[in-house]
């Protein structure tokens, strides 16, 4: 159960610019607005506990579905 990864991505026009991943438990940017909105979300420390908490919430619990 630790391989399991939760990640949140954010896209714009068929261009992914932000994603949370729950392995680095941060936001990470990968355009110039993303890297700014990455930032911006990595402050705000319930807002990462709740994307945090959806890895068990949503990942763990639907393990045995597939």
């Amino acid at each position: 159960l630790k391989d399991i990864q939760y990640i949140d991505s954010y896209y714009y026009n068929k261009l992914e610019i932000a994603r949370f991943d729950s392995n680095l438990g941060r936001y990470v940017g990968y355009t110039e607005f993303g890297v700014k909105q990455a930032n911006y979300w990595n402050k705000d420390t319930s807002l990462i506990a709740m994307r945090k908490a959806q890895r068990e919430a949503y990942c763990l619990n639907n393990v045995g579905n597939d």
